[in-house]
């Protein structure tokens, strides 16, 4: 339940970007069941984090299994970005041993910091979970890399005590402050999207409005290479209208409305372009209303789909409009990453879901990835991204804690005011 002044509004004071609170956030209230539902998929999910990384190095797999066991090497560094947060999660809920929990976070912040390759302070996308040696040829990602900063960062606003808590903030700082952000521009206005040492700079650039809010801000609010404030100008925000709604996007999934939203507390606030929480929650009903014109497939307990695991493959689903054909398949993290959006919506298309398909699509980790029952298809897999805002957003809704630790950062409350967020 969320009620009363969160301590993100009051930073905002403290940081003296509004003089004066206007009202305190409104509570977002849950039922017991709904909260007991939140907390078993939570607690799952946290189970993901710490069953399927490195106790060495902390790199967490980009997929596992559904059912928990899992040799495949690959790791994500946006994976081990939403790990980092969910450990702060399960240590706040006792979801896990919490000495165990704090030396997995110094472990992890001290191999990336100390051993796991880097450019400029970016992170390759994906890399061997012992080695760290770089897979498949992949590029050096700035968005990637940006994820994995929000979960050091939540962590060293989390852990505020002494010894092993002063290590982590020490290390959470630095691994900040080596990311040499005009490097990513590559000489441009707005960040590439990635370089590669065999062929340089991916020609694709952050250019549009999707989950690069946090890119741009973390890059905004650095000590020590920042750009400048009006790149956060640089990248457009076209609009999308369907069935009533207009609201900004591209034709893109829906987890682009969700991303930056899982650290970046945005309620109630806005820039000159958009209050970007409401549009968010635009976005998530105009999905809706997109899949539930689909009536012989969808319904009020069975929507929501984005990039994802298909029963042919990696799916980026997008709607509205269509961006692949749709089948029938749903992906349980494109409500579960819009819980703060719409919170009643989502919470009853999760858990009817749950109540009808527990037998084949809920197991260790929570839910499996995407599942099509028509199709008798459920993904033997969990992808760790997609893990990682399922914990983080139903955590928002419950309490706001991710929001609350992170706006903690001063560099982020200032990065926001260095762009002219003002109350709504």
């Amino acid at each position: 339940m969320l009620g009363g002044v969160s301590a993100s509004a009051a930073l905002w004071n403290d940081y003296g970007l509004r003089t004066a609170f206007a009202a305190p956030v409104p509570a977002a209230t849950v039922t017991p069941a709904q909260d007991a539902f939140l907390d078993d998929m939570e607690r799952r999910g946290c189970q993901f984090f710490w069953d399927q990384a490195s106790s060495k190095t902390g790199q967490v797999r980009d997929r596992a299994a559904a059912a928990g066991k899992e040799s495949r090497p690959a790791t994500s560094v946006a994976a081990t970005g939403f790990g980092l947060s969910a450990l702060c999660i399960a240590h706040m809920h006792g979801y896990l041993p919490a000495n165990d929990v704090r030396d997995r976070v110094l472990a992890t912040l001290r191999y990336h910091w100390e051993k796991l390759p880097h450019s400029h302070g970016f992170f390759y996308h994906f890399n061997d979970i012992e080695s760290g040696k770089r897979l498949w040829q992949c590029e050096v990602s700035s968005i990637d890399t940006a994820i994995f900063l929000c979960g050091a960062l939540t962590c060293r606003a989390y852990f505020t005590g002494e010894g092993p808590d002063s290590q982590i903030r020490e290390l959470a700082t630095k691994l900040y402050e080596r990311v040499e952000w005009p490097w990513m521009l590559n000489n441009g206005s707005t960040f590439s999207m990635g370089w590669r040492p065999e062929s340089g700079f991916i020609n694709a650039r952050w250019a549009q409005y999707s989950e690069l809010m946090m890119l741009y801000l973390l890059a905004i609010g650095s000590p020590t290479y920042p750009v400048p404030p009006q790149m956060w100008q640089n990248f457009t925000r076209p609009y999308v209208e369907y069935a009533g709604f207009r609201y900004i996007s591209g034709n893109d999934p829906l987890f682009i409305h969700q991303y930056s939203h899982a650290w970046f507390d945005f309620r109630y606030r806005q820039d000159k372009f958009a209050d970007y929480f409401a549009n968010s929650i635009l976005a998530t009903r105009a999905h809706k209303a997109f899949c539930l014109s689909y009536k012989k497939i969808y319904s009020e307990d069975f929507w929501g789909i984005t990039a994802s695991d298909s029963e042919h493959g990696y799916t980026a689903w997008g709607g509205p409009p269509v961006l692949r054909p749709i089948d029938g398949t749903v992906v349980p993290c494109a409500a579960a990453g819009s819980l703060p959006f719409v919170p009643k919506d989502c919470l009853r298309t999760l858990m009817a879901m749950k109540e009808k398909y527990n037998k084949y699509a809920w197991g260790r980790y929570g839910f499996c990835d995407a599942f099509h029952p028509d199709a008798q298809w459920y993904d033997p897999d969990v992808i760790g991204i997609d893990q990682g805002i399922t914990v983080l957003m139903a955590e928002n809704l419950r309490s706001g804690f991710v929001w609350d630790v992170f706006m903690k950062n001063p560099d982020m409350v200032s990065a926001m005011q260095k762009v002219e967020f003002r109350p709504v």
